[in-house]
């Protein structure tokens, strides 16, 4: 009689366990296909698989002896497996939609004072001489303003300065005891005040958000987008300096991609910004990424569509994650406490970044920096349309979930790779780089210093144009 109730609770055990496999396999699909990345074709292959297995399965439930408990065991297997995708892939989908659809920037708007200034807080200046430039940045500047006299409750004394880098001397030589600016100005202050960073320290932050106008692009057409490299240790949300600039024009049906580097020193307008004066094309970040692509849209007469903002000090957990990368080097050099070979070189995240970075080897300088950064990303591209990438893809997703932005969309970037997953074809990767003539000029965004620039070469940059609009299929 005790057998017999063991037997019919072991039948019903089975069968339950077999359940259990039917729905989590449902669920699996459903997952799937909400996700918007997997072709439908695969989809129903797995549809069909996982009935299969349902139904192995629980059919071992009406056998006897050995068959009924292999059936068991493997239906618990392939449950465990069930819930280990479904984890998987609601992660991918959620650090996806969290990198996508950046839609405002942040000026990090700052309080500084020197480092040995024992005050803790606002309210040990507030009875302190602030500095504050007029030149450029009002808005941001009034913004600021209005927070800190709000949190120390009175008006502050201000001492005005016409540009940002007068405000930091005088902060240094003592006429003032803080000083009010956006962050992202502090890279034009090192330019011309050596050791700056090391003898300040921020007292106080304050963060502006400021949408950013969205087009609408299909990744299904032909399209331009930004890859925008800062390198800033708090949000990358944050207006920074762009020291690398690369357009990535990508045309999804010839499956075509073509990487120009245009030099951070390159002297243009910056439109909206700087009126008919000149800057250097790294400055145009400090207003927000939206002023660097109207840089690049006047100077190349494209629309750019989307934009990546990357940390580039990420490039050593993406490379990394990715298990290294194949890098072509035009020449031997020496960098980092690295050694490169001319011809291909396997590199790690660490060698990676210290090939992106090394400039000052070259004869040819940034120009150079600019072609090996191309080659860098022409590497991580190739490994991530292999079939590498699957074992690796929520590493790497995880790995720069905070130091990467993009505008483009969660549905955007699913439809991207439904695409790809659907064709599979293989991409045809082209790198060109647009150079100039080295100088010293001022800069709108540095006041009367003179810093280097590098003045665009009109040839080249009308090459390059053409290049884009072919590889864009309006040639």
């Amino acid at each position: 009689m005790e057998y017999q109730h063991f037997k019919d609770r072991y039948n019903i055990a089975g069968k339950i366990i077999a359940c259990i496999q039917f729905i989590m396999s449902f669920i699996l699909v459903v997952v799937l296909w909400k996700t918007g990345m997997v072709p439908a074709k695969y989809i129903g292959i797995a549809s069909i698989v996982l009935t299969l297995l349902f139904a192995s399965v629980f059919r071992s439930q009406f056998c006897y002896g050995l068959c009924k408990w292999a059936g068991m065991i493997a239906s618990v297997l392939v449950t465990a497996v069930l819930l280990f995708g479904i984890i998987y892939i609601n992660k991918t989908n959620e650090v996806i939609a969290d990198v996508g659809g950046a839609t405002y920037k942040t000026d990090n708007m700052v309080v500084v004072v020197r480092t040995e200034n024992p005050a803790e807080n606002l309210m040990d200046v507030k009875n302190s001489r602030f500095g504050y430039q007029t030149e450029m940045d009002q808005a941001n500047n009034n913004l600021m303003l209005e927070d800190v006299q709000s949190t120390v409750g009175r008006e502050i004394k201000l001492i005005e300065y016409e540009t940002v880098i007068e405000e930091a001397q005088a902060l240094l030589e003592g006429r003032i005891e803080a000083a009010i600016y956006n962050e992202a100005f502090t890279g034009i202050i090192e330019e011309s005040i050596e050791d700056y960073s090391d003898r300040v320290r921020i007292l106080y932050q304050y963060g502006v958000d400021t949408e950013i106008e969205q087009e609408e692009v299909s990744v299904e057409e032909p399209f331009h987008i930004y890859i925008s490299g800062i390198d800033v240790s708090g949000s990358i949300t944050t207006n920074s300096r762009s020291d690398v600039n690369i357009i990535m024009t990508v045309n999804p049906e010839t499956k075509e991609i073509l990487l120009t580097t245009t030099p951070r020193d390159y002297y243009v307008p910056i439109p909206n910004v700087s009126g008919d004066a000149r800057d250097k094309l790294t400055h145009a970040g400090i207003y927000g990424v939206d002023a660097s692509m109207n840089t690049l849209e006047q100077l190349y007469g494209i629309d750019i569509g989307y934009y990546a903002r990357v940390n580039f000090t990420s490039l050593i957990e993406i490379v990394d994650a990715l298990g290294g990368v194949d890098v072509n080097s035009e020449y031997t050099f020496s960098a980092g406490g690295y050694d490169f070979v001319k011809g291909v070189n396997h590199l790690d995240g660490e060698q990676a970044l210290a090939f992106s970075r090394e400039r000052h080897c070259f004869e040819d300088g940034d120009n150079q920096r600019g072609k090996n950064q191309e080659a860098v990303l022409t590497a991580i591209l190739r490994k991530a349309m292999s079939p590498a990438i699957l074992t690796s893809a929520n590493q790497i997703l995880e790995s720069v979930s905070d130091c990467v932005e993009t505008n483009m969309t969660r549905d955007e970037m699913a439809d991207f790779i439904n695409m790809q997953l659907n064709d599979g074809a293989s991409w045809s990767i082209e790198s060109t780089a647009a150079t100039g003539r080295g100088d010293k000029q001022t800069c709108f965004s540095s006041g009367g210093a003179l810093l280097y620039v590098m003045w665009p070469d009109d040839a080249v940059i009308g090459d390059i144009s053409r290049k884009m609009r072919q590889v864009m299929g309006e040639e």
